[in-house]
């Protein structure tokens, strides 16, 4: 199936009128790609992961692309950048598929006056996840829980799932819980309604929100 497998809402352009930056997390398909590179502002600030993604967005004619760093500060607003694995150590194990994974990272935002964020970005379960949750206690947790797995490794996804979004609530009771990145993309195990059957079960309906396409969630 061809993705996206969902489309958006409203127009593109629409989406991105008025913002400041765009961090990417890494640079595969489903978060960078080729209607993002063609609809940007060249101009825009962009913060990439590493040296290498950001010679690869430069490379795409971006011409304000910066490496993110922990305490960056841009218009008032900390970033402080998080680790995590796209995958089980068993996955990257694999030659072949450590390329493929590859390196992600998360975010931290920190403003006066806001509640802290931590986007965790395309990583599984790890120590990493857990500490920087104990380190900012962030307010707002934004999971990306769509359970992806790669052809032929069934049974071992590549970012969170289910589980994992009780686990985040149980390492951070007091956090609101964003669970995005499901049904969009055709390897993706969970979707939107799956987790929200879960989420009633486990009785988190006060922790976590399961926005709809298109829907803006405020704090």
């Amino acid at each position: 199936m061809r993705n996206p497998l969902v489309g958006l809402p409203m127009p593109a352009e629409d989406l991105i009128d008025g913002i400041d930056a765009v961090i990417v997390t890494h640079t595969h398909l489903d978060h960078w790609d080729e209607a993002a590179q063609a609809l940007l502002p060249k101009g825009i600030p962009l913060f990439a992961q590493n040296m290498e993604d950001a010679e690869l967005i430069r490379s795409q004619g971006f011409s304000d692309v910066r490496v993110l760093e922990d305490g960056t500060e841009f218009c008032g607003v900390q970033l402080h950048k998080t680790g995590g694995q796209h995958g089980s150590d068993t996955l990257y194990a694999v030659p072949e598929l450590a390329q493929s994974l590859g390196e992600v990272m998360g975010v931290v935002f920190e403003a006066p006056g806001q509640k802290t964020t931590y986007l965790v970005g395309d990583s599984v379960w790890r120590d990493e996840v857990e500490q920087a949750l104990a380190h900012f206690n962030p307010e707002v947790i934004v999971l990306n829980t769509g359970a992806a797995e790669v052809t032929g490794f069934e049974g071992d996804p590549i970012i969170m799932g289910k589980e994992d979004t009780l686990r985040t609530h149980q390492a951070a009771p007091s956090a609101t819980i964003i669970a995005v990145h499901m049904d969009a993309v055709n390897h993706m195990t969970l979707s939107r309604d799956e987790l929200a059957d879960y989420v009633q079960e486990e009785g988190l309906q006060e922790h976590v929100l399961i926005p709809a396409d298109g829907e803006l969630v405020s704090f």
